[in-house]
């Protein structure tokens, strides 16, 4: 406290105290990790009260968001017209104080990474940030506060000094939400909310999401590589349709995809090219074609009904989830909080959006444009080549 005289502390005693903080001991002078921003002033708190000085502690933070009227997750500095997930997420890290100004401006500094960088109007309700941070008190209260309603940090765990979130996932899971108007047969079927998708077309829709179990070049469900291209060849573990449900007088039904990770849009050209299939606009067929040489047209499905629902850490579970000193990255206490989200805002969203923008409905209309037939060669120029970071884009 200010105002009180302390007796200095023998040279050893103090070089045991400095020892002590910089092992993270109980106890040991409550300073910052790295030596260099120890001669740094700290800025003062929000509230106008210095900031105490803390440990700077590697994190991972558990998110949910609804990602309509966002350009997706990652921040773009200097492009302030398009607005991002990051862009608010940061704002609040450095209102609440867990971390200081200048690392909002640049994200390097707190070793920033996600999981997934999500698209444009994607949402997730199991995202998973990491992040050095100022161990606060009510850290996740105070970062909630200034966050808008439909961004929530719902969990906080601490991790290993060198974790990356990007580069530590093992697997990543999505759904995509739709109108099960989206499977009705172009010529026998109403095309409208009356629509009810029956067993046997269900069992086909299954049938076919199957297929792209396994590993296969999906360089045609992305822009930009070639199909002798090995980050175009990716492992899909699962992929399924689950049990359609109604809602506000519209069936919808859910699909559900995990793998190791995805390249940008191939989620949602994945499920454009099946909905393509059981509409009667392209032969079966194209599925395997589409893994071969040959340029195949996969239609984009929309964005708006497509969710990152949870991320996946097994190896480092594994090594470190029972080694008495980090927990592992299981979210089970959390699941509540995930769900209570996705009611609340994921899926009122999706469902509100369609009716009102009918995005389903106008994209559906432009299926027979495509040419499915197409058979033009890509060569796999090394010219043409554009890398994609190995993480999850869709």
């Amino acid at each position: 406290m200010a105002g009180n005289v302390q007796t200095p502390a023998p040279a050893g005693a103090a070089r045991e105290q400095d020892r002590r903080a910089r092992s993270g001991w109980p106890g040991g002078a409550r300073v910052w990790e790295d030596a260099e921003q120890q001669a740094k002033k700290l800025k003062s708190s929000p509230d106008g009260e210095p900031h105490r000085k803390l440990p700077k502690r590697k994190i991972v933070l558990l998110m949910a968001y609804s990602g309509k009227g966002y350009h997706g997750m990652q921040r773009n500095i200097g492009s302030s017209q398009f607005k991002t997930i990051e862009d608010d997420l940061v704002s609040a890290l450095v209102q609440s104080g867990c971390i200081p100004e200048n690392h909002g401006e640049d994200m390097k500094k707190m070793s920033f990474q996600r999981c997934a960088r999500t698209d444009k109007g994607v949402s997730a309700a199991g995202q998973v940030v990491s992040l050095k941070v100022w161990l606060i008190d009510d850290i996740l209260e105070k970062i909630n506060s200034h966050l808008p309603p439909h961004i929530r940090i719902l969990g906080l765990k601490r991790v290993t000094g060198g974790f990356n979130s990007k580069n530590k996932c093992d697997a990543r899971t999505y759904f995509y939400m739709l109108p099960t108007f989206a499977f009705a047969h172009k010529d026998h079927d109403v095309q409208d909310e009356s629509y009810r998708l029956s067993a046997e077309t269900l069992q086909r829709v299954n049938g076919l999401l199957s297929c792209y179990k396994g590993t296969h070049s999906f360089h045609n469900f992305t822009s930009q590589k070639g199909p002798r291209e090995a980050s175009a060849r990716r492992y899909i573990l699962d992929m399924f349709c689950e049990e359609p449900f109604v809602r506000e007088g519209m069936e919808f039904a859910v699909i559900k995809v995990k793998g190791q990770s995805f390249m940008t849009h191939q989620i949602r050209k994945m499920v454009g090219l099946v909905v393509a299939i059981v509409k009667g606009y392209a032969p079966e067929s194209v599925l395997e074609r589409s893994w071969g040489e040959a340029k195949v047209d996969v239609p984009k499905a929309p964005g708006l009904g497509l969710v990152l629902e949870r991320v996946h850490f097994e190896k480092y579970n594994q090594r470190f989830g029972n080694d008495g000193l980090h927990e592992p990255l299981d979210w089970t206490r959390e699941e509540a909080g995930v769900t209570a989200f996705k009611e609340q805002h994921i899926y009122p969203t999706i469902i509100s959006t369609e009716r009102h923008e009918r995005s389903m409905a106008q994209w559906l209309s432009t299926l027979p444009v495509h040419d499915f037939n197409a058979t033009a060669h890509a060569a796999a120029g090394p010219g043409t080549k554009v890398p994609d970071p190995p993480g999850d884009s869709d």
